[in-house]
């Protein structure tokens, strides 16, 4: 069936009605916004008027071209890049860390079972990049007071067969800023090649650093960094989807760009995992890049971390609640203690209007809940403090959310390898969370799903999220 215009825009208002809010400050995860009116309002006409343009040849679409060199080159000025960089627009920050993975891995032909050495707390992409290009992540254990990778148990995981030793900044569950000097150096002296992730921090960090003189040094500036990935849909607030990657020579970018003439049609040419590239988002970003410009971004980086700081310095005053590391940048991770949980004060704050993530722990790292500000949470600060306040107490009073031991055991005997429709319907049954026809049923409050998956080993934990988001990603009847 056919819509008109008026009809199409009714629906889609009924469709977004149940989503989070995108502006105001009140999502603290997924969405940045900073507040600026004028810089929503041009990326979204920048993105309509490039929307059907195609950067898959920069011949056809030499204006994207232009755009894209630009955006790397002024990323590349922020973080230090040295002559000779180059770079690559990409869709994500996923996309920039499957890339340098990819360039580590195929730079070294000679190696048949590469490894990258990761701390724990590197972001999850990195782990898809493991398992899509065949790298063998190796794990290290952070420190658990900072929250920072540990150098000498870092170079310690270095051997023959690493193609890459990888350092956040900052990572994303915590907010901190890993010692990438002393990372960076043993990498450097194994010959291997060092990547630094601030996909998060990269806009914002380096508008911080004139306030903030004992910033730990991250970018190419420090010897041994030989790529960086940051990405412009956080901190420099421009639609999504765009991140950049950037490599200290046109050399080290070689080995993940691609060309194939093997068949009869165009001779493919790609700089990134993408062939079909939309100019909409490109466009974007260039357009709120040069319209917020590099003043105002440190004017926004500025009222993100205050806000950031004012929370942290609140916390201590909350019973149930600590920080749980010094954040470095704009990302606060909360810690409970044993008369409340995190998943529980997660459900009290949307209760009260304020997405805020829980985070299930790893290893020795506990759970967390985490909290990412925008410049337009500034204003917001002392209201976010008072209800995390009346939200941690609420959850207090209810206690922590423990998941049925039967529950627990019969989930825990499940063998992820072998998970099929009946064994996952039958859980979610036991789980309260099938309907009547076996479909799945979310709840309103999240906190018991979550101690659930919480309580069981990460293998499990993804087999069953796995099977929730084959559940809703299925086509309505």
């Amino acid at each position: 069936m056919t819509m008109d215009h008026d009809e199409i825009r009714a629906a889609l208002t009924v469709l977004r009605a149940r989503d989070l809010p995108t502006h105001g400050g009140r999502t603290l995860a997924y969405v940045y916004d900073s507040g600026l009116a004028s810089a929503d309002a041009i990326g979204r006409e920048a993105l309509a008027a490039f929307a059907s343009t195609n950067g898959l040849d920069p011949t056809a679409f030499p204006s994207l071209l232009r755009m894209e060199n630009d955006l790397v080159g002024i990323a590349g000025r922020l973080v230090d890049a040295p002559d000779g960089f180059a770079g690559v627009v990409t869709s994500g920050g996923t996309e920039s860390i499957l890339l340098a993975v990819l360039a580590a891995r195929d730079a070294r032909p000679d190696i048949t079972a590469p490894r990258m050495v990761l701390p724990t707390t590197a972001h999850a992409a990195f782990h898809k990049a493991a398992h899509w290009l065949g790298v063998d992540p190796v794990l290290v254990d952070v420190d658990p007071v900072t929250k920072r990778a540990e150098p000498v148990a870092m170079a310690g995981a270095i051997d023959d067969r690493t193609v890459l030793v990888v350092a956040s900044a900052p990572s994303y569950a915590h907010g901190v800023i890993d010692p990438v000097q002393p990372i960076a150096a043993a990498a450097a002296a194994a010959g291997v090649r060092c990547h630094v992730d601030a996909c998060i921090g990269g806009w914002v960090l380096p508008h911080l650093r004139a306030a903030d003189p004992g910033q730990l040094p991250w970018t190419f500036a420090v010897d041994g960094v030989t790529s960086v990935s940051l990405d412009l849909h956080k901190y420099a607030y421009t639609p999504k989807g765009v991140s950049v990657l950037l490599h200290a020579s046109a050399e080290l970018r070689r080995t993940h760009l691609f060309a194939s003439a093997r068949w009869p049609g165009y001779t493919m040419l790609n700089t990134t995992a993408q062939s079909t590239k939309s100019g909409g988002p490109v466009a974007a970003a260039w357009a709120v890049v040069h319209h917020i410009g590099a003043d105002r971004y440190a004017s926004l980086a500025g009222d993100a971390r205050t806000a950031t700081l004012d929370l942290a310095s609140a916390v201590d005053g909350i019973p149930g609640l600590t920080v749980a590391a010094p954040p470095d940048s704009t990302l606060l991770a909360l810690v409970a203690d044993d008369s409340c949980d995190v998943f529980t004060i997660s459900d009290e704050m949307l209760d009260r209007g304020w997405f805020v993530q829980p985070q299930m722990r790893f290893r020795d790292l506990p759970a967390t809940l985490h909290l990412t500000f925008s410049a337009a949470t500034a204003a917001s600060s002392d209201l976010i403090a008072a209800d995390l306040a009346d939200a941690t107490a609420a959850a207090r009073t209810t206690g922590p959310a423990r998941p049925p031991v039967e529950l627990v055991a019969m989930a825990s005997a499940i063998d992820p390898a072998t998970l099929d429709e009946a064994t996952f319907t039958g859980l979610l049954a036991a789980a309260g969370l099938a309907g009547g026809d076996g479909t799945l049923v979310l709840p309103e409050r999240m906190a018991a799903v979550n101690a659930l998956l919480d309580a069981l080993p990460p293998e499990l934990r993804e087999a069953l999220l796995l099977g929730v988001i084959d559940r809703l990603a299925r086509p309505t009847p």
